[in-house]
């Protein structure tokens, strides 16, 4: 008998928090935005502060899309490294996405405690370690990198890895003091409860079918029947954005997860640490709010949502091959497997901002290891955007760059 949930473990451990009603009439409003997961939350709760009359919906329940399956892990660390991103971009616009991502950590730490968020929000360190060898000396010019652009960074000797975390079989490792974790299922709920006492209206298994374009405003046609009135969309779709715009700008990926009960007198300092290594895919780690370990890795190319849920024992055995490899004496009993997908950005950069074939309209679109971080720029960059306002990272995060 097999007793593994193959379910996102969030939606287990969290159940169905909130539901909504789907749409029944026509609307008007300043703002729609369009998704109703961690991203489209974060949007919606920055246009409700701005005061605008706004609407969500989502073709799902909410929180049910990627929102669902994430990690959470909250890094500022980007997929693509610090050192690499300034030669893809250069290094003002470099660090400025590593800063801004850092800072968004801090931002999501006020905005937790303002909406009183039971979301078990957490202040972490991150250790990204070498996996092998010939990643050491790469890994060490990338913290060369950060310390020069003064992150708060040390390098740590695999012998130091060893005492202070217990990982054996690592070539050294960069410990950062800025990171953190969160059930993003749960915000998510919690953020679209808070703002919908403030007149935020939600509609969920509401889809969008079609928008006509008109002078000042947008006309939203959904399947229900119904038509939405906005002067501005907003649309926080993730990958799902693949099917509105034709052009070839993120490549999907499967990733996978499991949960396991947390023997924590084999592990230091895990509770205190997100982890994660240099191999590709990369392998990361992170303990839960209910004190679980979560691990996470096999990242594939996505095709459709069926093949990828077939990989799962086998990417469970890989995950779990690599565990061994830092902790060979450490049992982990899978409780959890899950699949998710995600967007692949050339410059591990997300695309926020205006899309020139669809008028009256922002993209938000937090891709990669990042989402969430990204999501929380995309709230000042949309706020920007509703005031005719520009923002730095504009020319960064902007379609066709």
């Amino acid at each position: 008998m097999d007793l593994k949930s193959n379910e996102p473990f969030w939606l287990i451990k969290d159940g169905l928090i909130s539901s909504y009603p789907s749409l029944k009439s026509d609307k008007e409003c300043d703002v729609l935005v369009i998704g109703g997961g961690i991203t489209g939350s974060l949007i919606a709760h920055q246009m409700v502060k701005d005061g605008y009359k706004t609407i969500l919906i989502d073709k799902r329940e909410v929180a049910n899309g990627s929102t669902s399956a994430t990690t959470s892990m909250l890094q500022y660390e980007i997929d693509v490294s610090l050192f690499e991103l300034i030669k893809k971009i250069g290094e003002k616009g470099a660090v400025k996405s590593y800063k801004a991502c850092s800072d968004s950590i801090d931002t999501l730490a006020g905005l937790v405690k303002q909406i009183k968020s039971k979301t078990g929000f957490v202040k972490k360190q991150s250790l990204y370690y070498a996996a092998n060898k010939k990643d050491k000396e790469w890994l060490k010019e990338e913290y060369e990198t950060r310390k020069q652009n003064g992150f708060d960074v040390k390098w740590l000797s695999s012998e130091k890895i060893q005492e202070k975390f217990g990982f054996q079989n690592t070539f050294g490792g960069i410990l950062s003091r800025q990171g953190a974790s969160i059930d993003a299922f749960r915000l998510t709920h919690e953020l679209l409860r808070f703002n919908r006492e403030k007149g935020l209206e939600i509609y969920d298994k509401t889809e969008m079918k079609k928008v006509e374009y008109h002078r000042g405003y947008n006309l939203v046609l959904t399947t229900n029947g119904p038509k939405i009135k906005a002067k501005k969309i907003i649309y926080c779709i993730g990958y799902e954005s693949k099917n509105l715009i034709k052009e070839n700008f993120v490549n999907l990926k499967s990733t996978y997860a499991l949960v396991s009960e947390i023997d924590k007198d084999k592990f230091k300092n895990i509770d205190k640490t997100l982890v994660w290594n240099t191999d590709k895919p990369y392998m990361y780690m992170r303990t839960t709010d209910d004190e679980r370990l979560l691990i996470g890795g096999g990242d594939e190319d996505f095709s459709n949502p069926e093949k990828r849920d077939l990989l799962l024992n086998q990417k469970e055995k890989e995950i779990l091959g690599i565990l061994k490899k830092i902790k060979p004496d450490y049992q982990f009993y899978t409780d959890f497997v899950w699949a998710g997908t995600f967007g692949e950005t050339k410059d591990g950069l997300p695309y926020i901002g205006e899309h020139k074939k669809f008028r009256n309209s922002y993209f938000v679109l937090g891709f990669g290891g990042n989402g969430i971080t990204f999501s929380v720029i995309g709230m000042e960059m949309a706020s920007n955007f509703m005031k005719n306002k520009k923002h730095p990272l504009s020319r960064y995060f902007k379609f066709g760059r």
